[in-house]
């Protein structure tokens, strides 16, 4: 008897009841998972990360002087391009939950991207794939690209986004499944590899925008771009190379179609009249399968949003208040609709933290335009590439977050008595004072630009050295920078913590949909501001000396004040759900039971 009991502690030590390895059979602890796994996710990370940045950051430059497109169609192409590598985060996180699994979702769209650099790269190689190049006594306007050569161009570009956004949407959360949550120190470990995670980015940031960028001013596009699908391909490799070591989940579904169910099944009975007694309603007690399950324990019911109630109405036909088979289009428990009421609550701050995301895009096309045209020499033989400027944006980010880690979160648990120091509403605010802070010194910086290009009487040439040192630029890379480290940070916290537990991907895919919609929001922008002041005083010149970008930034820093405005009324609203169930003296967990 005492055998039988104690063996399966001793299976449960050695291998984990959730996970399985790559044969499909129960992971064992000591053979799987941990930091080994880890770090080859990690080592995938960082490549793609070099990759999307490396073309992404300078490809402005290479739209205006390799394929002769203005400047305004050059900044929508790299916005188009980043925020569609962004949205396709969501994409990727639905074919991962639903159908193929995070390993086969990051292998798949890894390949995906390799595919479309190596377009990109081809594509800088074949004279006939870019328009002539543009001479200095060039009289007549320089020949832009035709329509095949741009055809490919966005093919390669498209084909990037797609496979960027299905690799990212699964690294984070399969570098996650190789670590157990319910062991101690492994919790610990998983702690260390968000931190991890972090780093690679940042280091794959750094390298992309000094390194890579200056291969390819120096070297060539096709040296650089070459890099990018070398990284990618050796990112593979040694990704799959770890398939051994994996630790497998389950698929668990998409809680996109959680959602969608809900709102459907309250649409089909929006005739139906809401029972006064919630007892009425469908529910997690009213389900019964015959099988062990996790179920969720029930959340307190909210009259917000009541109209999504009528989902839960039970259908007349079932008897006996038990639902064996349920038609998930037709019927929703409350608990469920009350986790889509926590989204819906979530929104306003959702929908107010684009804005930040629309003053980092200028950091990618406008900013590296002004550096183009200002003094970039460090010496007599050394200058910096244009987009390079953007390593003080990422080392902005790497000095903020020590600083707030060791400075302003004992200063802040002090004055706010919160033992995390700022909240993540708090951090989110911070961010975005700072995005307002960089898009005024944007502007103050080109008119002084401006008025050194009028004073030397170099406005007629767009390729001439203005004699202004590019580090004024600096300030505005600077605010962009410390302002992620409080949005991303601030973000990320706020979307994991007050999503429901059940949609932890959809928190990631809420945050990431921010940076997509913030980047086309700037395409939008740019579009409309071209439209609107059109080719007799227009703000985005192809000459940029004879524009008026400075009215840009200047708009941008009106926007983002009254955005700031609205985020502090919708902050200041919401009610975070740790606070709103305690309240109602509930502790939100999730229980196993055994349904006989």
């Amino acid at each position: 008897m005492s055998d039988s009991t104690t063996l399966p502690e001793t299976q449960g030590n050695l291998t984990l009841p959730d996970a399985w390895d790559y044969r499909g059979c129960p992971a064992e602890r000591s053979k799987t998972g941990g930091w080994t796994a880890a770090a080859m996710i990690l080592g995938g990370e960082a490549c793609e990360r070099l990759t999307t940045l490396g073309i992404a950051v300078n490809l402005v430059n290479y739209l205006t002087g390799t394929m002769h497109l203005g400047n305004a169609t050059s900044a929508n192409t790299v916005t188009n391009f980043l925020g569609t590598s962004f949205i396709l985060c969501l994409l990727g996180g639905f074919v991962a939950d639903t159908f193929l699994g995070r390993y086969l979702t990051i292998a798949i769209f890894a390949t995906i991207q390799a595919t479309g650099v190596t377009v990109l790269t081809i594509s800088t190689i074949v004279p006939s794939l870019r328009p002539p190049k543009c001479t200095d006594g060039t009289v007549l306007p320089c020949i832009t690209s035709s329509g095949k050569q741009l055809t490919v161009l966005y093919i390669a570009l498209y084909l990037t986004a797609l496979g960027t956004g299905g690799l990212k949407s699964g690294v984070s959360g399969f570098g996650s499944d190789q670590f157990d949550d319910s062991d101690k120190q492994e919790r610990k470990q998983m702690a260390n590899f968000f931190n991890w995670f972090f780093f690679f980015i940042s280091i794959g940031s750094l390298a992309a925008v000094t390194v890579l960028v200056y291969i390819e001013d120096n070297l060539g596009r096709q040296w650089g771009y070459g890099i990018c699908v070398c990284a990618i391909v050796l990112g593979l490799i040694v990704f799959l190379s770890g398939t051994r070591r994996y630790r497998f989940k389950k698929l668990v579904g998409s809680p996109l179609t959680l959602i969608a169910g809900v709102f459907v099944a309250a649409w089909k009975k929006r005739n139906m009249e809401l029972p006064t007694d919630l007892t009425l309603l469908y529910n997690v007690d009213d389900i019964d399968d015959g099988k062990k399950k996790k179920k969720k324990q029930e959340l307190p019911h909210s009259n917000q949003f009541r109209f999504l109630d009528k989902a839960a109405i039970k259908d007349p036909k079932t008897e006996g208040g038990k639902t064996a088979i349920v038609n998930k289009w037709s019927l929703s428990t409350l608990t469920d609709v009350e986790e889509v009421k926590m989204i819906i609550r979530m929104l306003p701050i959702w929908a107010t933290t684009v804005m930040f995301w629309t003053i980092y895009a200028q950091m990618t096309t406008f900013s590296v335009s002004q550096a183009t045209t200002m003094n970039r020499h460090i010496g007599k033989s050394f200058q910096i590439p244009p987009a390079s400027l953007t390593a003080f944006f990422v080392g902005s980010i790497l000095l903020t977050v020590p600083v707030y880690d060791r400075i302003i979160v004992p200063v802040a648990r002090n004055l706010l008595n919160n033992p995390q120091g700022l909240t993540p509403l708090q951090r989110i605010g911070v961010g975005l004072v700072f995005s307002i802070f960089s898009m005024v010194a944007a502007a103050l910086t080109e008119v002084k630009r401006m008025n050194a290009a009028r004073a030397h009487g170099l406005t007629g040439n767009p390729k001439a050295e203005i004699p202004l040192s590019v580090f004024w630029l600096v300030p505005q890379f600077f605010f962009v920078g410390s302002g992620e480290a409080f949005m991303y940070i601030g973000q990320l916290d706020f979307f994991l913590r007050e999503c429901p537990k059940g949609m932890k991907t959809m928190s990631t895919g809420l945050f990431l949909s921010t940076l997509s919609l913030g980047f086309f929001v700037s395409s939008l922008l740019v579009s409309l501001v071209h439209k609107v002041t059109g080719d007799r005083k227009p703000w985005f010149a192809n000459n940029i000396n004879q524009g008026k970008l400075y009215d840009f930034y200047w708009l941008l820093a009106l926007l983002s004040a009254l955005n700031l405005v609205v985020y502090l009324f919708c902050a200041n609203w919401y009610v975070y759900k740790d606070k709103r169930l305690a309240e109602e003296g509930i502790e939100l967990v999730e229980v196993e039971t055994c349904v006989h």
